[in-house]
């Protein structure tokens, strides 16, 4: 006998009910007195490497707007923010994890391809050349304007953790479990269109031999597809470079991808001039364009992770520049392997 709707609708709910536990068992919450740390379990268990995810709670920051002696773990060197209470939170952050013996290296973000290989320069610091950008001994930065240019960095060192600073872009991390070696990458739309998950994945083939294959990779908190809107531009600059760029958009995407003009008469809409209505504008699903070019890279669907979260959605927990504009704090994704 053929299943009935109600039997097809229960197959549906059980189906949906097997991916939300899926879902719930590939992360788990680090917490450390207010600070929660988001990790991916399929790194969590590897006890070579320390990964998190940090959250917006249990920071020193002052943030307007916030009940007195409610702080925030603001990681970013933030105009409204002070340097010390920054160095602070990342002490902080540093030592739940726990890594406080190593040494935190982060980038000044272009929203580039970039991608930066740390062995090269520690290399140079043997030679006694020491970059200006590297950590100090006690593991905290120094002044941005001294870090390195780019969106990712890559190595395959101890000792050392991998940041990169977000408030609605995708965080991802990678960890190649046969060669030991990490990566970090920062990927807001303009780096994803120069497809910088699948470059940095190359430059870790050529500098560590990495297969895409042994590659675990992590897609951590970013805005949604629910709430990241944008322009014809954007549509119209990934129609150009992917063919699949159709999937990765709600709204009107042909139209705007096209340039098509959505009212070429515009004197029947009898508004007077400089009063046309804005142009149509479409949702961006930044993950799963990260992920299709990963997968399109050679890793595997089942070593890909990505957290559903969105940082517009869920502004209790995380920090957005897009809901909070200016008035808003840094994330920082981190990743490194332990001494040895």
């Amino acid at each position: 006998m053929a299943p009935g709707r109600n039997d097809q609708i229960s197959s549906i709910g059980g189906r949906a009910a097997i991916r939300r536990r899926r879902a719930s068992q590939a992360w788990a919450t680090l917490r450390s007195g207010e600070l929660q740390i988001i990790q991916a379990t399929a790194l969590a268990k590897l006890p070579w490497l320390v990964h998190g995810f940090s959250t917006r709670t249990g920071g020193k920051s002052r943030l307007e707007g916030l009940p007195d002696g409610q702080g925030v773990l603001n990681l970013g060197f933030t105009g409204w923010d002070t340097r010390e209470d920054v160095l602070a939170n990342r002490a902080k952050l540093l030592s739940a994890l726990p890594a406080e013996r190593m040494k935190l290296v982060t980038l000044r973000q272009i929203h580039s391809d970039v991608v930066h290989v740390l062995d090269a320069f520690l290399d140079g610091v043997q030679r006694g050349l020491p970059p200006a950008h590297l950590a100090a001994p006690g593991g905290l930065p120094p002044d941005p304007p001294s870090a390195l240019s780019g969106d990712a960095v890559i190595t395959r060192a101890s000792g050392w953790l991998l940041g990169v600073q977000t408030a609605d872009c995708v965080p991802i991390l990678m960890a190649d479990t046969k060669q030991h070696a990490v990566a970090a990458v920062h990927a807001g739309w303009r780096g994803t269109l120069r497809r910088i998950a699948a470059k940095t994945l190359g430059r870790m083939q050529m500098a560590f031999g990495t297969r895409p294959e042994d590659v675990v990779t992590v897609l951590g908190p970013a805005i949604g597809r629910c709430c990241y809107e944008v322009g014809p531009e954007v549509a119209q600059a990934y129609a150009g470079q992917f063919a699949q760029a159709r999937e990765w958009f709600d709204g009107p995407f042909d139209q705007l991808a096209t340039g098509e003009e959505p009212n070429p008469l515009k004197w029947l809409s009898m508004a007077p001039p400089g009063h046309d209505p804005p142009p149509p504008r479409v949702r961006l699903d930044l993950r799963a364009a990260n992920r299709w070019q990963l997968l399109d890279a050679g890793v595997k669907a089942s070593n890909i992770i990505s957290s559903e979260l969105c940082t517009s959605c869920r502004t209790d927990l995380l920090f957005s520049y897009r809901r909070e504009h200016a008035r808003t704090g840094r994330l920082m994704a981190i990743i490194g392997l332990r001494e040895k």
